[in-house]
């Protein structure tokens, strides 16, 4: 029997199967979760409707295509009234801005920007964001190679369960 009572930790559990396969059909997930394909129709509704679900997204990766991805650590001045809130979303309207995020420590905001090659992302970074009014500085750091993301392991060799005997 299902149950179609929606608590908490069964929102959780919806949110960790999408996050891990947005793929999935309602049918799958309230196999999974023992619930009804009903309930799982109206609480992923209900998270879309609340902003907790913004979007689905295949995982790609992004080291078997041309282009340059750059971290840039942004330190700001913040604004009265307004804090970070109002730069940090023109930083992110910008079509170049694939990620911005507010973090502590040394810096206010982490830039992800993607360019097709090296000079695209220093012109956007000299041109566009060094010279916005509240941008005291930036520090770049190139992606080199990406071993996991969004939770998903890239090019990872095979755990081994038992270590190697040797005599």
């Amino acid at each position: 029997m299902r149950d179609n009572r929606c608590v908490p930790m069964r929102q959780d559990a919806l949110l960790k199967l999408l996050e891990t396969n947005a793929r999935l059909s309602d049918e799958e997930i309230a196999e999974r979760l023992g619930l009804s394909v009903e309930n799982v129709k109206s609480r992923r509704s209900e998270l879309e409707s609340q902003g907790r679900i913004v979007g689905y997204q295949a995982v790609t990766n992004d080291d078997q295509e041309t282009g340059v991805s750059a971290f840039i650590e942004v330190k700001l001045t913040p604004e009265r009234d307004g804090g970070f809130d109002r730069i940090a979303s023109r930083i992110a309207r910008f079509d170049a801005v694939a990620s911005c995020y507010l973090a502590s420590g040394g810096f206010d905001l982490l830039v992800l920007v993607d360019g097709e090659t090296l000079m695209d992302v220093a012109r956007f970074v000299t041109e566009k964001l060094s010279t916005m009014e509240g941008v005291l500085s930036t520090a770049t750091h190139f992606r080199l190679k990406t071993y996991k993301k969004n939770g998903l392991l890239f090019d990872a060799p095979p755990l081994q369960e038992r270590l190697s005997v040797t005599p």
